[in-house]
């Protein structure tokens, strides 16, 4: 069951468009990408149209129960994951972590 939702939101920074990773623990995709575009606005501007091809708003992957869990997160909440690529989370089950 999905308990959460993977959100890439890109973001205007000094160096162009980036796209930022949200966790958000909420079942809704939508709500879970409203979230993260509300959270996204503490970074910088939230791109309005596609940049290269990268959607504004992107719902990456599910995040189930177990990775809502070790995330930590409370229902509704939604967690910064930096700009790197998230592959920890991405899936439906929690992924073992690699470098």
């Amino acid at each position: 069951m999905t308990t959460g939702w993977l959100v890439g939101v890109l973001v205007e920074t000094d160096g162009g468009f980036v796209r930022h990773f949200y966790a958000a623990a909420r079942e809704d995709q939508a709500r879970a990408e409203w979230s993260a575009v509300d959270r996204a606005q503490n970074e910088g501007t939230v791109a309005t149209s596609p940049r290269g091809g990268t959607e504004p708003v992107q719902a990456i992957s599910p995040l189930s129960a177990d990775a809502v869990r070790s995330l930590d997160l409370a229902p509704g909440e939604v967690r910064a994951l930096g700009v790197r690529w998230p592959r920890r989370w991405v899936g439906n089950r929690l992924l073992p972590h690699r470098d």
